[in-house]
Protein backbone atom coordinates (compact mmCIF):
# COMPACT_ATOMS: atom_id res chain seq x y z
CA UNK A 1 0.00 0.00 0.00
CA UNK A 2 2.71 1.95 0.85
CA UNK A 3 4.47 1.61 -2.42
CA UNK A 4 1.56 2.30 -4.62
CA UNK A 5 0.99 5.78 -2.26
CA UNK A 6 4.51 6.40 -3.51
CA UNK A 7 4.08 6.16 -7.01
CA UNK A 8 1.30 8.13 -7.37
CA UNK A 9 3.37 10.74 -5.34
CA UNK A 10 6.15 10.79 -7.62
CA UNK A 11 4.23 10.53 -10.43
CA UNK A 12 2.13 13.55 -9.57
CA UNK A 13 5.59 15.45 -8.98
CA UNK A 14 7.00 14.41 -12.29
CA UNK A 15 3.34 15.83 -14.18
CA UNK A 16 4.09 18.96 -12.05
CA UNK A 17 7.55 19.61 -13.50
CA UNK A 18 6.39 18.74 -16.74
CA UNK A 19 3.60 20.69 -16.82
CA UNK A 20 4.83 24.43 -16.12
CA UNK A 21 4.96 27.36 -17.85
CA UNK A 22 7.25 28.79 -20.89
CA UNK A 23 10.67 30.07 -19.90
CA UNK A 24 12.03 32.59 -22.22
CA UNK A 25 14.98 34.79 -23.41
CA UNK A 26 15.12 36.82 -26.14
CA UNK A 27 18.00 38.15 -27.99
CA UNK A 28 19.05 41.05 -27.71
CA UNK A 29 17.40 42.53 -25.03
CA UNK A 30 17.88 46.18 -26.53
CA UNK A 31 18.96 47.36 -29.38
CA UNK A 32 20.20 51.29 -30.51
CA UNK A 33 19.96 51.63 -34.44
CA UNK A 34 20.37 54.65 -36.36
CA UNK A 35 16.66 55.29 -38.52
CA UNK A 36 17.07 53.32 -41.94
CA UNK A 37 18.84 50.39 -40.33
CA UNK A 38 16.92 47.24 -40.00
CA UNK A 39 17.20 45.23 -36.61
CA UNK A 40 16.04 41.52 -35.35
CA UNK A 41 15.11 40.52 -31.93
CA UNK A 42 14.45 36.28 -31.74
CA UNK A 43 12.34 34.89 -28.49
CA UNK A 44 13.34 31.30 -27.78
CA UNK A 45 11.67 29.04 -25.51
CA UNK A 46 14.06 27.78 -23.13
CA UNK A 47 11.74 25.37 -20.82
CA UNK A 48 7.98 24.75 -20.92
CA UNK A 49 4.86 22.45 -21.72
CA UNK A 50 4.93 21.79 -25.36
CA UNK A 51 2.72 23.26 -27.52
CA UNK A 52 4.37 26.58 -26.82
CA UNK A 53 2.45 29.40 -28.86
CA UNK A 54 4.45 32.68 -29.53
CA UNK A 55 3.46 36.26 -30.42
CA UNK A 56 5.07 39.61 -30.27
CA UNK A 57 3.27 42.92 -29.29
CA UNK A 58 3.97 46.30 -28.25
CA UNK A 59 3.74 47.33 -24.60
CA UNK A 60 1.57 50.16 -24.94
CA UNK A 61 -1.22 47.40 -26.83
CA UNK A 62 -0.30 49.52 -30.17
CA UNK A 63 -0.66 47.49 -33.59
CA UNK A 64 2.81 46.56 -35.20
CA UNK A 65 3.65 49.01 -37.77
CA UNK A 66 3.29 48.32 -40.92
CA UNK A 67 7.29 48.14 -41.49
CA UNK A 68 7.16 45.42 -38.22
CA UNK A 69 7.12 41.51 -39.17
CA UNK A 70 7.10 38.43 -37.63
CA UNK A 71 8.25 34.94 -38.46
CA UNK A 72 6.23 32.19 -39.27
CA UNK A 73 6.99 30.20 -35.89
CA UNK A 74 6.46 33.29 -34.08
CA UNK A 75 9.93 33.73 -33.07
CA UNK A 76 11.58 36.25 -34.70
CA UNK A 77 10.75 40.11 -35.00
CA UNK A 78 11.86 42.26 -37.76
CA UNK A 79 11.64 45.82 -37.93
CA UNK A 80 12.90 47.01 -41.29
CA UNK A 81 14.13 50.60 -42.51
CA UNK A 82 13.92 51.73 -38.54
CA UNK A 83 12.18 55.39 -37.73
CA UNK A 84 11.65 57.31 -34.82
CA UNK A 85 8.37 55.68 -34.30
CA UNK A 86 9.18 52.20 -33.73
CA UNK A 87 11.03 53.16 -31.25
CA UNK A 88 9.95 51.34 -27.47
CA UNK A 89 9.61 47.67 -25.72
CA UNK A 90 8.24 45.02 -27.63
CA UNK A 91 6.72 41.77 -25.62
CA UNK A 92 7.75 38.27 -27.07
CA UNK A 93 4.26 36.28 -25.03
CA UNK A 94 4.11 32.63 -25.34
CA UNK A 95 1.25 30.62 -24.68
CA UNK A 96 0.71 26.61 -23.62
CA UNK A 97 -1.58 25.22 -21.58
CA UNK A 98 -0.29 25.99 -18.21
CA UNK A 99 -0.42 30.09 -18.79
CA UNK A 100 1.06 32.57 -20.74
CA UNK A 101 4.62 34.26 -20.11
CA UNK A 102 6.15 37.26 -21.17
CA UNK A 103 9.44 39.14 -21.77
CA UNK A 104 10.29 42.48 -23.44
CA UNK A 105 13.14 43.58 -25.21
CA UNK A 106 13.21 47.46 -26.23
CA UNK A 107 14.43 49.49 -29.36
CA UNK A 108 15.88 52.82 -29.21
CA UNK A 109 16.31 54.91 -32.40
CA UNK A 110 19.89 57.16 -32.66
CA UNK A 111 18.47 60.63 -33.11
CA UNK A 112 21.75 63.21 -34.96
CA UNK A 113 21.36 66.41 -33.35
CA UNK A 114 19.40 69.17 -35.50
CA UNK A 115 21.43 72.53 -36.19
CA UNK A 116 19.92 75.72 -37.16
CA UNK A 117 22.05 78.96 -38.35
CA UNK A 118 21.22 82.25 -38.33
CA UNK A 119 20.78 84.76 -40.24
CA UNK A 120 20.20 82.09 -43.55
CA UNK A 121 22.94 82.23 -46.39
CA UNK A 122 23.86 83.81 -48.26
CA UNK A 123 25.15 86.54 -46.02
CA UNK A 124 26.07 89.68 -48.00
CA UNK A 125 28.50 91.86 -46.21
CA UNK A 126 31.21 95.07 -47.22
CA UNK A 127 34.77 94.77 -46.92
CA UNK A 128 35.75 96.45 -43.41
CA UNK A 129 32.06 95.46 -42.20
CA UNK A 130 31.37 92.74 -39.40
CA UNK A 131 28.67 89.63 -39.42
CA UNK A 132 27.75 87.70 -36.87
CA UNK A 133 26.52 83.84 -37.49
CA UNK A 134 24.41 82.31 -34.40
CA UNK A 135 24.49 78.68 -34.66
CA UNK A 136 22.31 76.27 -32.10
CA UNK A 137 21.79 72.65 -31.82
CA UNK A 138 19.41 70.27 -30.08
CA UNK A 139 19.17 66.67 -29.71
CA UNK A 140 18.70 64.10 -27.13
CA UNK A 141 22.26 64.06 -26.34
CA UNK A 142 23.94 67.39 -25.97
CA UNK A 143 26.00 67.91 -29.23
CA UNK A 144 29.17 69.97 -29.27
CA UNK A 145 29.73 73.13 -32.24
CA UNK A 146 32.23 73.81 -34.49
CA UNK A 147 32.24 76.45 -36.80
CA UNK A 148 34.50 75.73 -40.01
CA UNK A 149 35.62 77.70 -42.98
CA UNK A 150 35.96 75.70 -45.78
CA UNK A 151 39.13 77.08 -48.20
CA UNK A 152 40.47 74.85 -51.14
CA UNK A 153 39.00 71.84 -50.00
CA UNK A 154 40.03 71.95 -46.58
CA UNK A 155 38.20 73.06 -43.38
CA UNK A 156 39.76 75.18 -40.92
CA UNK A 157 38.11 75.21 -37.24
CA UNK A 158 37.40 78.40 -35.90
CA UNK A 159 35.20 77.90 -32.90
CA UNK A 160 34.61 74.86 -31.02
CA UNK A 161 32.38 74.37 -28.20
CA UNK A 162 30.05 71.98 -25.90
CA UNK A 163 27.72 75.05 -25.57
CA UNK A 164 24.29 74.47 -27.18
CA UNK A 165 25.00 77.65 -29.17
CA UNK A 166 27.83 79.03 -30.77
CA UNK A 167 28.38 82.59 -32.28
CA UNK A 168 31.37 83.21 -34.99
CA UNK A 169 32.31 86.80 -35.24
CA UNK A 170 33.70 87.54 -38.74
CA UNK A 171 35.60 90.97 -39.44
CA UNK A 172 35.31 91.10 -43.20
CA UNK A 173 39.19 92.95 -43.71
CA UNK A 174 39.49 91.48 -46.84
CA UNK A 175 38.01 89.36 -50.05
CA UNK A 176 39.84 86.52 -48.48
CA UNK A 177 36.85 86.38 -45.57
CA UNK A 178 34.41 85.58 -47.75
CA UNK A 179 33.44 82.45 -48.86
CA UNK A 180 31.47 78.67 -46.94
CA UNK A 181 31.65 78.83 -43.02
CA UNK A 182 29.59 75.31 -41.41
CA UNK A 183 28.30 74.82 -38.79
CA UNK A 184 28.56 71.18 -37.52
CA UNK A 185 27.16 69.67 -34.54
CA UNK A 186 28.07 66.11 -33.33
CA UNK A 187 26.80 63.62 -30.88
CA UNK A 188 27.16 60.10 -29.87
CA UNK A 189 23.72 59.65 -31.94
CA UNK A 190 25.49 61.34 -35.17
CA UNK A 191 26.39 64.26 -36.85
CA UNK A 192 24.33 67.13 -38.48
CA UNK A 193 25.65 70.40 -40.43
CA UNK A 194 24.43 73.90 -41.92
CA UNK A 195 26.97 75.85 -44.40
CA UNK A 196 26.66 79.84 -44.61
CA UNK A 197 27.93 81.75 -47.88
CA UNK A 198 29.88 84.84 -46.95
CA UNK A 199 29.20 87.29 -49.92
CA UNK A 200 30.68 90.28 -50.61
CA UNK A 201 28.66 93.76 -51.07
CA UNK A 202 29.51 94.17 -54.94
CA UNK A 203 28.27 91.04 -55.38
CA UNK A 204 31.67 89.00 -56.57
CA UNK A 205 32.37 85.97 -54.47
CA UNK A 206 35.68 84.53 -54.09
CA UNK A 207 37.17 81.86 -55.75
CA UNK A 208 37.17 78.34 -54.59
CA UNK A 209 39.46 75.94 -56.73
CA UNK A 210 39.09 72.28 -56.79
CA UNK A 211 41.11 69.62 -58.53
CA UNK A 212 39.53 65.90 -59.34
CA UNK A 213 42.01 64.03 -58.46
CA UNK A 214 44.61 64.68 -55.39
CA UNK A 215 47.05 62.35 -55.70
CA UNK A 216 48.16 60.69 -59.07
CA UNK A 217 50.50 57.62 -59.98
CA UNK A 218 52.27 57.62 -63.25
CA UNK A 219 54.87 55.55 -65.26
CA UNK A 220 57.68 57.08 -66.43
CA UNK A 221 57.41 57.93 -70.61
CA UNK A 222 53.42 58.12 -69.98
CA UNK A 223 50.98 61.55 -70.49
CA UNK A 224 49.70 62.91 -67.45
CA UNK A 225 46.45 65.19 -67.46
CA UNK A 226 45.59 67.04 -64.18
CA UNK A 227 42.44 68.63 -63.83
CA UNK A 228 41.03 71.71 -61.73
CA UNK A 229 37.47 73.69 -61.84
CA UNK A 230 36.86 76.80 -60.23
CA UNK A 231 33.75 78.63 -58.89
CA UNK A 232 33.02 82.46 -58.34
CA UNK A 233 32.17 85.55 -59.48
CA UNK A 234 33.52 87.35 -61.48
CA UNK A 235 34.65 84.04 -63.28
CA UNK A 236 37.93 83.04 -61.80
CA UNK A 237 41.30 82.65 -64.19
CA UNK A 238 42.83 79.25 -63.46
CA UNK A 239 46.86 78.48 -63.94
CA UNK A 240 49.24 75.96 -62.85
CA UNK A 241 52.22 75.95 -60.72
CA UNK A 242 54.85 74.01 -59.18
CA UNK A 243 55.80 73.63 -55.44
CA UNK A 244 59.26 74.89 -55.48
CA UNK A 245 60.21 73.93 -59.07
CA UNK A 246 59.06 75.25 -62.17
CA UNK A 247 56.63 73.65 -64.45
CA UNK A 248 58.35 70.66 -66.84
CA UNK A 249 59.06 72.04 -70.13
CA UNK A 250 56.99 69.41 -71.82
CA UNK A 251 53.70 70.78 -70.46
CA UNK A 252 50.48 72.50 -71.80
CA UNK A 253 47.74 74.21 -70.22
CA UNK A 254 44.26 74.80 -71.65
CA UNK A 255 41.55 76.03 -68.96
CA UNK A 256 41.79 74.73 -66.03
CA UNK A 257 43.94 71.05 -67.47
CA UNK A 258 47.05 70.74 -67.37
CA UNK A 259 48.87 68.11 -69.33
CA UNK A 260 52.27 66.96 -68.81
CA UNK A 261 54.19 64.19 -71.80
CA UNK A 262 56.74 62.35 -71.59
CA UNK A 263 56.86 62.78 -67.46
CA UNK A 264 60.29 61.50 -65.67
CA UNK A 265 61.08 60.80 -62.17
CA UNK A 266 61.88 64.32 -61.91
CA UNK A 267 58.41 65.46 -62.61
CA UNK A 268 56.99 63.62 -59.24
CA UNK A 269 55.69 66.49 -56.78
CA UNK A 270 52.63 69.15 -56.37
CA UNK A 271 51.26 70.53 -58.56
CA UNK A 272 49.48 73.58 -57.61
CA UNK A 273 45.86 74.77 -59.06
CA UNK A 274 45.47 78.91 -58.81
CA UNK A 275 42.45 80.55 -58.75
CA UNK A 276 42.15 84.35 -58.85
CA UNK A 277 39.61 86.69 -59.72
CA UNK A 278 38.86 90.48 -58.09
CA UNK A 279 37.12 88.69 -54.63
CA UNK A 280 40.56 86.78 -53.91
CA UNK A 281 42.43 83.56 -54.62
CA UNK A 282 42.44 80.30 -53.59
CA UNK A 283 44.34 76.67 -54.33
CA UNK A 284 44.07 73.56 -54.16
CA UNK A 285 46.85 70.52 -54.70
CA UNK A 286 47.87 67.19 -56.60
CA UNK A 287 50.58 65.41 -55.68
CA UNK A 288 52.10 63.39 -58.48
CA UNK A 289 54.52 60.08 -57.90
CA UNK A 290 55.98 59.55 -61.43
CA UNK A 291 57.28 55.49 -61.18
CA UNK A 292 60.88 54.71 -62.70
CA UNK A 293 62.53 51.27 -63.43
CA UNK A 294 65.38 50.91 -62.14
CA UNK A 295 69.15 51.47 -63.32
CA UNK A 296 71.27 49.63 -62.24
CA UNK A 297 75.50 49.53 -62.02
CA UNK A 298 78.30 47.50 -59.67
CA UNK A 299 80.87 49.08 -57.96
CA UNK A 300 83.32 48.27 -58.60
CA UNK A 301 82.94 46.91 -62.47
CA UNK A 302 86.31 44.98 -62.90
CA UNK A 303 88.08 43.89 -59.78
CA UNK A 304 91.62 41.87 -60.01
CA UNK A 305 92.45 39.90 -57.11
CA UNK A 306 94.70 37.37 -55.75
CA UNK A 307 93.82 33.60 -54.31
CA UNK A 308 92.24 33.79 -50.87
CA UNK A 309 91.45 37.42 -50.94
CA UNK A 310 87.53 38.59 -49.85
CA UNK A 311 85.54 39.95 -52.53
CA UNK A 312 83.21 42.59 -52.26
CA UNK A 313 80.66 43.69 -55.10
CA UNK A 314 77.68 46.21 -54.71
CA UNK A 315 74.92 46.96 -56.96
CA UNK A 316 73.28 50.64 -57.05
CA UNK A 317 70.20 51.01 -58.53
CA UNK A 318 68.02 54.47 -58.84
CA UNK A 319 64.36 53.93 -59.32
CA UNK A 320 60.97 53.41 -57.69
CA UNK A 321 61.31 51.26 -54.54
CA UNK A 322 61.28 49.00 -53.37
CA UNK A 323 63.87 47.02 -55.34
CA UNK A 324 65.20 43.85 -55.23
CA UNK A 325 68.47 42.08 -56.26
CA UNK A 326 70.09 39.33 -57.35
CA UNK A 327 73.24 38.23 -58.50
CA UNK A 328 74.37 35.32 -60.42
CA UNK A 329 77.04 34.04 -62.72
CA UNK A 330 77.43 34.84 -66.48
CA UNK A 331 76.91 31.71 -68.24
CA UNK A 332 75.63 29.70 -65.83
CA UNK A 333 78.58 28.32 -63.63
CA UNK A 334 77.91 27.85 -60.13
CA UNK A 335 78.83 30.56 -57.29
CA UNK A 336 81.33 29.66 -54.74
CA UNK A 337 80.12 27.78 -51.83
CA UNK A 338 81.57 30.40 -49.76
CA UNK A 339 79.44 33.49 -51.41
CA UNK A 340 76.95 35.21 -49.75
CA UNK A 341 74.55 38.17 -50.32
CA UNK A 342 73.15 40.66 -48.68
CA UNK A 343 70.37 43.14 -49.70
CA UNK A 344 72.44 44.75 -53.04
CA UNK A 345 75.78 43.76 -51.91
CA UNK A 346 77.73 40.31 -52.90
CA UNK A 347 80.62 38.93 -50.82
CA UNK A 348 82.94 35.99 -51.14
CA UNK A 349 85.33 35.25 -48.56
CA UNK A 350 87.99 33.50 -49.91
CA UNK A 351 88.52 33.59 -53.79
CA UNK A 352 89.63 30.42 -55.82
CA UNK A 353 90.92 30.92 -59.59
CA UNK A 354 87.55 29.01 -60.24
CA UNK A 355 85.57 32.25 -58.99
CA UNK A 356 86.97 34.35 -61.95
CA UNK A 357 84.68 35.20 -64.36
CA UNK A 358 81.58 37.90 -64.99
CA UNK A 359 79.57 38.58 -62.30
CA UNK A 360 75.81 39.65 -62.99
CA UNK A 361 73.44 41.77 -60.79
CA UNK A 362 69.43 42.01 -61.56
CA UNK A 363 67.57 44.57 -60.19
CA UNK A 364 63.99 44.33 -59.93
CA UNK A 365 60.93 46.51 -58.64
CA UNK A 366 57.33 46.78 -59.84
CA UNK A 367 58.04 48.57 -63.15
CA UNK A 368 60.80 46.59 -64.85
CA UNK A 369 64.32 45.38 -64.24
CA UNK A 370 67.50 46.44 -64.98
CA UNK A 371 70.95 44.49 -64.97
CA UNK A 372 74.38 45.17 -64.54
CA UNK A 373 78.03 42.94 -65.20
CA UNK A 374 81.28 43.02 -63.02
CA UNK A 375 84.39 41.47 -64.13
CA UNK A 376 86.43 39.39 -61.65
CA UNK A 377 90.14 38.05 -62.16
CA UNK A 378 91.60 35.84 -59.65
CA UNK A 379 95.05 35.29 -60.05
CA UNK A 380 97.47 32.76 -58.35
Amino acid sequence: MNFIRAALIFSSLLLTAWAQKAVLSVDPRAALVCQGETVSFRCRVVSGSQPVQLEWKRTNNQPLADNVKVGPDGSVLTIAFARLSNQGQYRCIAINAQGKTTITASLTIKQPPKVRVKPSSPVTVRVGGAVSLECQASGRLRPSITWLKEEAGRETTLVSTRDTSAVLQVVVSSSAHAGTYVCRAQSKEGSAEQRVELRLADGTVAPKATVRQADMTAVEGQTVTMHCQASGFPTPGISWSKLRAPLPWQHREEGGTLTLTNVGRQDSGQYICNATNSAGYSEDYVQLEVDTPPYATTVPDQVTARRGDSLRLQCIAHGSHPISFHWSRVGGAAMSSGAKTKDSVLLIGQLKVSDSGMYKCVASNHIGSSEALAMVSVKV
